[in-house]
């Protein structure tokens, strides 16, 4: 059985290590021989054009012969509902299973799409999707309810206005990022990738030629 593995984060604070050391452990246990490990730092809401992940992902698959694609649950292919579906019937086309390891779920059973699992697939994603919204609020609510907190007790809020990072910390906090901007990705490109904010990828560029 040949397989890959595919793992995501949403930001740099945040590691697939724990994914992979459970998915690789899975395959070991069950014979299946990993081709390639695909990892990536981005929202699970981004479009699939802008996961370079799953790009490169779709193009192993095109020259390689697959059996199966291994998540270890399905808000890791995405919390975008339609483009995790997207990449699901892309491998279906394909004839490639995608196998959810928390749920020991698999799209295709014995060469043929299972209908039970596809239906579970937009449900969870669904799920998943909400689950996002979710903490959304919740810390949006949380940021509305600390400003007022900070009006009515005259809090003066964010950093003093003395605060600086030196450089030193800024080349070692953001090396990713500066390594992004030295090979000629775009603000938006290196934002998608590192979760990083514009503004402060900007402020990066006096490190490009250091």
């Amino acid at each position: 059985m040949e397989v890959v593995l595919l793992a995501r984060v949403s930001t740099n604070q945040q590691d697939y290590d724990r994914q992979i050391s459970e998915l690789t452990d899975m395959a070991i246990e069950r014979n299946w021989h990993i081709n390639r490990v695909f990892t990536g730092i981005i929202s699970g809401n981004s479009k699939n054009e802008d996961r370079q992940e799953i790009i490169d992902m779709l193009a192993y698959i095109e020259q390689h012969q697959i059996d199966k694609v291994c998540v270890l649950e399905i808000s890791r292919l995405g919390r975008n509902t339609l483009e995790a579906l997207k990449v699901i019937e892309k491998l279906n086309e394909k004839g490639i299973c995608l196998y959810i390891k928390n749920y020991n779920l698999e799209t295709i059973v014995d060469g043929k799409i299972n209908p039970v699992a596809s239906l579970i697939c937009t449900i969870l994603l669904e799920i998943a999707s909400m689950e996002r919204l979710t903490i959304k609020e919740r810390m949006s609510s949380g940021r509305t309810q600390y400003i007022e907190k900070c009006r009515r007790e005259g809090i003066k809020m964010g950093r003093p206005a003395t605060y600086r990072k030196s450089d030193d910390k800024m080349k070692e906090q953001y090396k990713k990022d500066i390594s992004l901007l030295r090979q000629g990705l775009s603000l938006r490109q290196i934002n998608a990738i590192t979760g990083t904010s514009i503004m402060t990828i900007r402020k990066l560029y006096k490190f490009v030629h250091n």
